[in-house]
């Protein structure tokens, strides 16, 4: 057992507490991990909220990370200790009907199919103060130590920097995904991108790199414009800056709506802006953002009907364990710099200034540092 530092949420509301944590030895099939650099995710701030479904307190969060092998289980054969590896919240166990589609990125051990809060066993790894603490995404890279499932760790690049490449565990590959893989962004096109925070920001890389000529950011946040324009956005736009909803704005603009739309914020109005500014024939619009767990999305019908199409991502359409390495040698060969997403590194005890920072619209990604 190792004992070392945690983020504990103990309750939905209340500021993270930095606690000593037990952490339990791998099991079979298991990988323990320290973790040694993790970024904030406004997904984390939504388990602070309670509005990401299924979790279950005490729970240690943190989602987007990267660290060392410590150790590993019985039949563990694709890591070994001192690989450097990325921890997937978005698991690959490489044997359901969903691992086994090539089109698919989805498998049924993922938190979308049955919660992630306990490990395949359906026991925790963690104790704090003689309770058990609960595990997120099994992951919790807020963590210094953490154990999780072999299919739920990709081994990358030993010249990879961790406190760089942790974004690669989510954000990133979430955004540059939803414009290369799921919304399949062809060259010479148009596409509005809705809300350019860290994931919106690497939707706009995507969009980029695909070959979009007009890539319009949308935002309330103007502070966010030099960062979207500094990484390919041709135009900033305001929605308090015009009398008339959005989507309108962006049809005059660009004639008919927009080829690729992606709503990046996680609110079922702006999906709904977000799907009316798009092409009312061939416009694509893609979900990015995680509206809060059971609200609805009002859609008219004749929105859809004329051919629109609507429809979500999850993890930007990469099979995490296949795609993940990749991605981070693209990322040592200089493919894409997500190193422009890092506004803030901090030490793991300022954890809350971080999410009082996003909060405040005030960072784009903060790294936490053990």
């Amino acid at each position: 057992v190792i004992r070392c530092r945690a983020a504990v949420a103990w309750a939905v509301g209340k500021p993270l507490s930095a606690e000593e944590v037990e952490v339990a030895p791998p099991k079979a099939g298991e990988v323990r991990i320290k973790i040694v650099a993790t970024g904030i995710c406004r997904t984390d701030d939504h388990i602070l909220e309670g509005s990401f479904p299924n979790v279950d307190y005490p729970v240690i969060p943190g989602h987007e990370g990267a660290g060392i092998v410590e150790s590993v289980g019985e039949g563990v054969t694709s890591v070994k200790p001192g690989d450097k590896v990325i921890p997937l919240c978005l698991p690959q166990c490489g044997e359901c009907s969903f691992c086994l589609n090539p089109e698919s990125n989805h498998c049924l051990k993922s938190h979308v199919s049955e919660p992630q809060n306990l490990l395949p066993d359906k026991t925790s790894r963690f104790t704090c103060k003689g309770k058990q603490i609960h595990h997120f995404l099994w992951v919790s890279t807020f963590a210094e130590y953490t154990v999780i499932p072999e299919y739920a760790v990709a081994k990358i690049d030993a010249a990879a920097p961790l406190d760089k490449v942790c974004l690669l565990g989510c954000g990133f590959p979430t955004g540059y995904g939803a414009a290369i893989n799921t919304a399949k962004v062809k060259p010479g096109s148009t596409c509005a991108v809705f809300g350019v925070g860290g994931v919106g920001l690497s939707v706009i890389m995507g969009c980029k790199a695909a070959g979009a000529s007009r890539i319009i950011a949308i935002d309330i946040n103007k502070d966010k414009f030099a960062k979207a324009k500094e990484l390919g956005a041709t135009d900033c736009v305001s929605p308090r800056d015009f009398k008339k909803p959005i989507q309108e704005v962006l049809t005059e603009m660009t004639g008919h709506g927009v080829d690729y739309s992606f709503e990046v914020v996680g609110h079922a109005d702006t999906v709904t802006a977000a799907l009316a500014s798009c092409n009312m024939n061939t416009g694509i619009c893609v979900m990015v953002g995680v509206p809060a767990s059971g609200s609805v999305i009002p859609v008219d019908p004749m929105l859809l009907l004329p051919g629109r199409t609507l429809k979500g991502t999850l993890l930007g359409g990469w099979k995490m364990r296949d795609s993940i390495p990749k991605l981070v040698s693209s990322y040592l060969e200089k493919k894409f710099n997500s190193d422009l997403l890092i506004t803030h590194t901090l030490p793991i005890a300022r954890v809350n200034e971080g999410f009082e920072l996003l909060r405040a619209g005030k960072s784009i990604r903060s790294v936490l540092l053990f």
